[in-house]
């Protein structure tokens, strides 16, 4: 652990932004590109974060009485800006990052980054988080020393889509407080669409799961305990998954999911209460003849980019582990994922062409 690292001089992530209109406020200008109000209050205390630049504007705009700050100066949020102006935004980071993780070597598979995002294959068995038996095992602890071992800053560590202890797959990480912040009201309003993969049991040739289908039952937390989690009509919060299920291989079938509403293990306990739970699950199902892992990956993540508003469509290969249990090689999985979240398209675009 290295305590005395200095976060002093960090110049933070400049943004420049060619300004094509006459009068629009520096404010207005930043709510239009989803900078929410928590970023703006922060980038009002810090006198190094708004800048602007003359550009092929011919003069300032002029509004009213309202005071011209000169060009190169910090700008407070109510300037209207000139057309031709080039407004540049530094984001600065107001917390540190943690200086009680410990870097630990692991070797992170990237499937996409940037300045602004990274998105790796969370492997099977990695916590997101430290935790008390798990210290220095965590997708934090290999962000650090990622992020160590090629001579970059230190990152506040940003996690935007949680994934369980033994669900492998995508995950996004924020490399910037405003990234963050754009991502996380995402989450929030279901802006980033997850598609996963699972092998589910199939208790008889008679029961078997079949075609497509929806699962529409409340998850709440069980009584006598803090992470098991149950079907719970009363108290329990609306839960929607759909899925489409393929032929079965020697009792497995391979399913495809979409999560509508995020709950904790929500896939888990929907697939037990239908009867067919994923094998190898150590809360919901503890059979391990076929299967040494909770057997689901989250396989494709349709979002906004957070700074571009570039649509990511990203997918992640199956486990080979897993992929050996069906029919299947990653071309068929990703054409199948593909074909079964047509149905779902014009929602993604709905729901995506806000941003």
């Amino acid at each position: 652990m290295e305590k005395d690292r200095d976060y002093s001089n960090n110049i933070g992530r400049i943004l420049t932004y060619p300004v094509i209109e006459d009068g629009i406020r520096i404010r207005d200008f930043l709510k239009h590109r989803r900078f929410p109000q928590a970023v703006l209050s922060q980038l009002k205390r810090n006198p190094r974060n708004l800048c602007l630049e003359a550009g092929s504007a011919k003069a300032p705009y002029q509004e009213g009485n309202l005071p011209v700050f000169p060009y190169g100066e910090n700008q407070p949020l109510f300037r209207p800006m000139a057309a031709g102006e080039i407004l540049k935004v530094r984001i600065l980071e107001e917390k540190v990052p943690s200086l009680q993780l410990t870097p630990v070597q692991s070797d992170l598979e990237v499937i996409y980054e940037d300045e602004d995002i990274l998105v790796v294959n969370k492997p099977a068995g990695m916590s997101i988080h430290p935790s008390l038996r798990h210290y220095e095992d965590s997708l934090a602890n290999a962000l650090l020393y990622r992020t160590r071992s090629r001579g970059e800053r230190d990152l506040v560590f940003r996690c935007i889509n949680r994934l369980d202890k033994e669900t492998s797959g995508l995950t996004i990480l924020a490399k910037h407080m405003l990234s963050g912040a754009i991502l996380s009201q995402d989450v929030s309003s279901r802006r980033i669409h997850r598609t996963y993969v699972a092998l589910v049991e199939n208790p008889g040739e008679k029961d078997l799961l079949l075609g497509r289908g929806r699962v529409d039952l409340p998850i709440g937390r069980a009584e006598d305990s803090a992470i098991f989690r149950c079907i719970d009509p009363v108290g329990g919060q609306r839960a929607v998954t759909d899925y489409q299920v393929f032929a079965p291989k020697e009792g497995l079938s391979p399913v495809i999911l979409k999560l509508q509403t995020g709950r904790t293990h929500q896939i888990r306990v929907h697939m037990k209460a239908i009867g067919h739970p994923l094998p190898g699950d150590y809360l919901y199902h503890p059979v391990y003849d076929r299967v040494g892992r909770v057997p689901l990956h989250s396989a494709r993540l349709v979002f906004h980019h957070p700074i571009t508003g570039q649509v990511m469509d990203l997918f992640a290969p199956f486990p080979r582990e897993l992929l050996e249990l069906t029919d299947w090689d990653q071309e068929r999985l990703r054409e199948q994922i593909l074909n079964f979240s047509k149905q779902f398209q014009e929602n993604v675009d709905d729901s995506l062409s806000g941003c």
